[in-house]
């Protein structure tokens, strides 16, 4: 490992820390997804949130691989397809999984709606892209609303 890699690893650790994604109970997505990217959704003033996604050109991998999601509700996200092949896009959202077809060198968007806390894979479901990495997560932080949460003890929190 090199010294810029291990710069990268020790901001990955902060960043994952930061987000509440390095421990049992606080979205282990972070541990299991251990390579590629972290990002932030941006918030609008009106609560809606934006994020691009992308597939760099021969690296069959969605940039970032973790988006994280500061609380539940409407993502606007663009997806680009750098690669010089085509490639699908199918997103979890609610009661429903939104479909974008990407052809080489092209874009699209999609908005969809996460309304709870947790964590939702998307993927590229054609061919063997799924197997060859381009699967990634949407993280979604915040709390359960009350009239969600299972009448049941208070859990361990750290």
């Amino acid at each position: 490992m090199t010294i810029a890699e291990e710069h990268i690893t020790e901001e990955r650790s902060e960043l994952l820390a930061r987000l509440g994604l390095d421990g049992q109970n606080k979205a282990s997505m972070g541990r299991v997804l251990a390579t590629g990217s972290i990002a932030e959704a941006t918030e609008r003033a009106d609560g809606t949130m934006e994020a691009t996604i992308r597939i760099k050109e021969d690296e069959v991998c969605w940039e970032p691989a973790i988006l994280v999601l500061p609380h539940g509700g409407d993502l606007e996200l663009t997806v680009i397809n750098d690669d010089k092949n085509t490639h699908a896009c199918l997103l979890p959202s609610n009661g429903d999984q939104k479909f974008l077809w990407l052809v080489n060198h092209s874009r699209g968007k999609a908005t969809i709606r996460l309304d709870g806390p947790g964590y939702y894979w998307y993927s590229s479901p054609g061919g063997n892209d799924e197997g060859r990495g381009l699967t990634a997560a949407i993280v979604v932080q915040g709390e359960v609303p009350p009239e969600a949460r299972l009448d049941r003890p208070t859990q361990p929190r750290s």
